[in-house]
């Protein structure tokens, strides 16, 4: 199709040049600024950020003293730089730089992003269901069930409702399977992504198709489904005018999940009552022993052929990421039907790891980005805190985490936002690939 790759596609070619104009701008403002401190921008900078990211590591992996020096060079770091390219006079070559080099950045991911063949999940026609089973929860989301007025707007359109009960804890796959048994020929979830892989998983199991509701309080799922995650009502107009996706569900230790399994540091975090009620101050509290103290605990993982070892935390996904790298969890996924999982291991321990971390991002030795078929993880301990689409779990070692292809049929309204296109990571070689045509070359030559 013209534009859909890169060889029919010049507005990538011109973003692309465009992003080399404005790398090459930069470094031609900092030779020209050499005389004026230029090179002193670049230092500052650079040094502003290693001792930003040393603070951090210190603020989560210590207590004291040493956390609350940690915090202030986080802070003091940043500022001492704007301090001195105020003082020094140089805040307008530094200022040069900065736009420079952002627009060299957000252009380079522009020509990325539009250079990447467009791919969606292949919907077919869906018939109407005669007899769905929609399992809300109506604590999900802050109360969105009510506040949405989920649970009419449903019967209105034919569905039964199972309303859960916040205070009596319900085995949510059970009531699944009797819904089933009971003739439904939809299930359909109004809650977290926890509850909605138990009920996936059945679905999966007796061919039905599913129905994500977002009513979770981040729905990832949704999100990558393309479903809209402001208003969850949209979602049931899947039950009138609806399409069917066939997607990939993973498998750990057979369990079902939609979205992560996450073993270390986090795993050993959500184990915790109190950090549903408080995550930012659990996490600080545990965190200094989860790290070097002594509740330090190391994983080990078999990804597919490849051994990490000695891992603080390790995150499978239910096919990879774009850009996952991105620890702060604002990755999306372009598609659920790839057929592979996605791996991300962290090896972090101690203020240089850390720092180096910030500055190389995914090239640094202190994280690891994969995929594979299969993942097997292993410790000395004979059970192992896991978190599977944040729910606390604990699972004997090894444990294993496979993918499903194509197991899942999910429901999705015809009118739907769509996935956003994420933000792809900026691979300079391929930059300057598109810019000159050897992408071009290369994508007519394959076969």
């Amino acid at each position: 199709m013209e534009g859909s790759g890169p060889a029919g596609n010049p507005a990538a070619r011109l973003l692309a040049r465009l992003a080399l104009l404005a790398a090459v701008g930069s470094l031609v403002v900092l030779l020209l600024a050499i005389g004026d401190g230029g090179l002193a921008v670049v230092g500052a900078g650079f040094l502003g950020l290693v001792l930003c990211a040393a603070g951090v590591w210190w603020f989560v992996s210590r207590r004291g003293a040493v956390r609350l020096l940690g915090a202030l060079l986080a802070i003091a770091a940043p500022v001492g730089v704007l301090v001195l390219f105020t003082y020094e006079g140089l805040w307008l070559t530094a200022l040069i730089l900065g736009l420079c080099w952002g627009a060299a950045l957000a252009c380079a991911r522009a020509a990325l992003r539009r250079s990447r063949p467009k791919r969606s999940m292949r919907a077919v026609p869906a018939a109407r269901p005669r007899r769905p089973v929609l399992i809300m929860n109506p604590k999900s989301g802050g109360g969105k069930v009510e506040r949405f007025r989920l649970v009419e707007r449903a019967e209105e359109l034919g569905a039964r409702v199972i309303l859960l009960d916040p205070s009596a804890p319900a085995d949510v796959e059970a009531l699944a399977r009797e819904a089933v048994a009971g003739g439904a020929d939809l299930l359909g979830v109004a809650g977290g992504d926890g509850t909605q892989a138990l009920v996936a998983a059945v679905a999966a199991e007796h061919d039905l198709p599913f129905l994500v509701i977002s009513a979770g309080t981040r729905n990832h799922f949704a999100l990558d489904l393309g479903l809209d995650r402001t208003d969850p009502s949209r979602c049931l107009d899947a039950l009138t005018d609806g399409e069917e996706l066939r997607i990939d569900l993973g498998d750990v230790a057979g369990r079902a999940f939609v979205n992560t399994v996450s073993f270390g540091v986090y795993a050993d975090v959500v184990q915790h009552p109190e950090y549903r009620d408080d995550k930012a101050g659990t996490a600080l509290s545990l965190m200094p022993d989860l790290l070097l103290g002594e509740g330090v605990r190391r994983i080990d993982a078999r990804v597919d052929d490849t051994v990490l070892s000695s891992q603080q935390a390790l995150l499978v996904s239910n096919n990879p990421y774009v850009s996952p790298d991105d620890i702060s969890g604002a990755g999306r996924r372009p598609t659920l039907d790839d057929g592979e999982l996605g791996v991300l291991g962290i090896k972090v321990t101690d203020a240089a790891q850390a720092a180096d971390l910030a500055v190389r991002g995914s090239q640094s030795t202190a994280l690891s980005v994969l995929t594979a078929h299969r993942v097997e993880v292993t410790s000395d301990a004979e059970e192992i805190p896991v978190a599977v689409d944040g729910e606390a779990l604990r699972m004997p070692t090894p444990v294993v985490c496979t993918l499903r292809p194509g197991a899942l049929r999910v429901l999705v309204p015809r009118d739907r936002p769509g996935v956003p296109a994420p933000v792809p990571p900026v691979r300079w070689r391929r930059v300057i690939d598109l810019a000159f045509g050897r992408a071009e070359r290369s994508a007519e030559a394959s076969p």
